[in-house]
């Protein structure tokens, strides 16, 4: 019995000792520390947050971690009915790799590429064609204007059959249309319905001069 309470005691000192650490905390059924609070006012550690419906926007649960106030790794968003509705990744506090969106019966309704910029140093490198010589490839640095960017492979899917219905590609916020592919049926972004009809070929100078010879008769 005094070993137990011994026991006890240690918990509890190591509790109170632990808790110092946080200006606010909240804590599992189990015991644990979560929705941390350090003395700078940020968020630290797991957190689990509940959004209530808001003027007809649908209310839902999430659970992440944070590290220094900004969302850091894999965060996992709930209906409040407590089904999946999306699996996030987060960098430096903002989106970052393959998203995936569900519906609220668990069927895949697209995922989404990002890339996330770390915010002291928002510049990076990519690989361009070279405008004197246009066989050959030469680096560009670039500065990011936004602090995170769509960038890959973006996929719709039919949350009937599973089934592919749009792909997007984007570098660096910028849609590859060459790679993308529009839904069935509609004409590809940015581009109008004037361009898909091919340009007559022009006739031979010597059938337009005969062309306009014949009118003259």
């Amino acid at each position: 019995m005094i070993k137990l309470k011994l026991v006890l005691f240690f918990l509890l000192i190591n509790h109170i000792l632990f808790s110092q650490d946080w200006a606010d905390y909240s804590l599992t059924p189990k015991g644990d520390t979560i929705n941390r609070i350090d003395q700078k006012k940020m968020r630290q550690g797991p957190w689990s947050v509940r959004y209530d419906e808001v003027r007809g926007e649908p209310g839902y649960e999430e659970e992440g971690y944070f590290i220094n106030n900004k969302k850091n790794g894999s965060w996992l968003r709930y209906s409040l009915m407590g089904d999946l509705i999306a699996r996030e990744f987060y960098k430096w506090g903002y989106r970052d790799g393959k998203q995936q969106y569900y519906t609220t019966m668990g069927d895949l309704q697209r995922e989404e590429s990002w890339k996330s910029v770390n915010p002291d140093n928002p510049y990076d490198t990519i690989v361009v064609p070279d405008i004197d010589h246009p066989d050959m490839l030469i680096e560009k640095v670039i500065k990011h204007e936004s602090a995170e960017v769509k960038n890959g492979k973006w996929i719709y899917y039919n949350t009937s059959t599973g089934d592919v219905v749009k792909t997007e590609f984007y570098i660096f916020g910028q849609l590859d249309k060459k790679n993308s592919t529009p839904l069935p049926g509609s004409t590809p972004a940015g581009q109008a319905q004037s361009q898909l009809v091919p340009a007559k070929p022009a006739l031979p100078k010597a059938v337009q001069e005969y062309k306009k010879k014949k009118g003259k008769d």
